[in-house]
């Protein structure tokens, strides 16, 4: 809840029918999970030029250690300042002697108790319901009560992980931070006591780097994605060579081979001048890949036969925005329903989306050729609601003689004004399969129904073969 959602009146927990009765222009989205817990491991890498020691708190929280941290930066209000720059973010942070403390303080009344661990609420144990339930029903109110208490008898009637939490709370027992260290990432260099003058030599030794970043990425059980070549020439000038795959792979060979394809690429070939002195390889997109198993005679098995490899080598070769593959979209507006994004998007670890399966009569019939956008059309038909006897396009008058139709899209109600996004929504779609006298074969649709819309247009939408 930031700064602007307070000020329209809103506060976390508040019903949608009342966030909308005091804000009628909200607009909501389904909650994302999986993207929220990818923003909290950006902002937990983010922070670690901060302090080394950082863990994610779940599902909106950060822990810091910043002990022996804080004055590198001015004290711990200056720290604040500069992680609260850093983020661009609405945020509440404390400080304590302990994570568990710092963690309570945050969550739980920060701005009413000044700092005070003993007026914090029962509920900063995060304990379940029924326990916190039975500390009110005790007269148990603040964590002050608590400590007040002999602890033996705070256990022996609600149990041990209430008084193993309020220790925690006051320090009297650890609660250490389990950081999440950074990958080590995946490296290696070599460098020569004589320049190397050859192209082919420099090749031979980005292969061999590319057996030790093999090794590496071997033990760890993972594959590189994007792989990175420096080549530090002998007059301080340096040539960067990159390549991505579709699919995380370390053998060398292959590897080599995208390599060779993207130096083929290059306007002006590898120049190595005076020599050069350092060759770098980083593998800076690591993704898991399980063991192969080799072939019973001994050779790996044939990879460089599949689609995958086509489509890196192609990649590399054109570009990755020039190859690509067709993506289903969630929505049943035709134009819409389908979307081009690069192939080597598509990875075993994200997968192409598959498409529905239709089959039988119910299956609607969609032309090969679709138009986006659709293109205006003047059309007269017999009835205002009635599929077109004659229509213009491209200056051309043509005669309709078959018609089939209508079949109605409607639009998507959620984007409307009042819907569940908002002012995006659309009209009715009546589309027609039409065919003229000469035997060619559209797809129309008439935009609007005519309580919708007093003067509906016609779009020819597609060509059928």
């Amino acid at each position: 809840m930031d700064s602007h959602a307070r000020a329209a009146g809103l506060s976390a927990g508040m019903t949608l029918a009342d966030a909308r009765a005091r804000c009628p222009t909200l607009a909501t989205l389904p909650c994302d999970p999986a993207a929220e817990r990818q923003a909290l491991e950006r902002l937990a890498r983010a922070m670690l030029r901060f302090t080394p020691v950082v863990t994610p708190d779940p599902p909106d929280g950060l822990i810091l250690d910043v002990t022996g941290c804080a004055h590198l930066f001015g004290g711990e209000d200056a720290l604040a300042r500069r992680v609260l720059s850093a983020t661009q973010a609405t945020t509440r942070h404390a400080f304590a002697g302990n994570a568990m403390a710092a963690r309570a303080l945050a969550r739980h009344g920060v701005d009413e108790n000044k700092g005070d661990i003993h007026a914090l609420p029962v509920s900063a144990l995060d304990l379940p319901d029924d326990a916190l339930t039975a500390l009110r029903r005790a007269g148990l109110r603040t964590i002050g009560d608590l400590a007040r208490r002999p602890q033996a008898g705070l256990a022996a009637r609600f149990g041990e992980s209430a008084v193993m939490r309020l220790r925690q709370l006051l320090g009297e027992t650890a609660s250490p931070v389990a950081p999440r260290l950074p990958p080590v990432p995946v490296r290696a260099e070599a460098r020569f006591a004589e320049p190397l003058t050859r192209s082919d030599d420099a090749l031979e030794v980005i292969e061999d780097l590319l057996r030790q970043a093999a090794r590496q990425m071997e033990q760890r059980h993972a594959g590189g994605r994007r792989f990175t070549v420096t080549l530090e020439r002998s007059d301080g000038a340096r040539r960067h060579l990159a390549i991505d795959t579709g699919n995380p792979v370390r053998d060398p060979a292959t590897v080599l081979r995208l390599m060779r394809e993207r130096i083929d690429t290059l306007a002006d070939p590898l120049d190595p001048g005076f020599g050069f002195d350092a060759i770098l390889l980083d593998v800076p997109r690591v993704e898991p890949l399980a063991p192969r198993q080799d072939t019973l005679e001994g050779g790996r098995a044939a990879a460089d036969d599949t689609l995958d490899a086509l489509i890196d080598r192609l990649s590399v070769r054109l570009g990755a925005d020039r190859v690509t593959r067709l993506h289903p979209a969630d929505t049943h507006i035709p134009e819409a329903a389908q979307s081009l994004r690069p192939a080597i998007e598509s990875t075993a670890s994200a997968p192409t989306p598959t498409w529905p399966s239709l089959s039988g009569i119910d299956v609607a019939l969609r032309p090969l050729t679709l138009f986006d956008p659709p293109q205006p059309v003047a059309v007269i038909a017999g009835v205002p609601d009635g599929p077109p006897q004659r229509f213009r396009w491209r200056r051309k008058v043509h005669e309709v003689r078959l018609a089939e139709g209508p079949e109605r899209i409607a639009p998507e109600w959620w984007r409307r004004q009042d819907g569940h996004l908002g002012r995006l929504g659309g009209l009715t779609r009546d589309y027609y399969r039409i065919e003229d006298s000469e035997g060619r074969r559209y797809w129309m649709f008439r935009h609007g129904l005519f309580d919708e819309k007093g003067d509906p247009r016609w779009f020819l939408h597609g060509l059928f073969a």
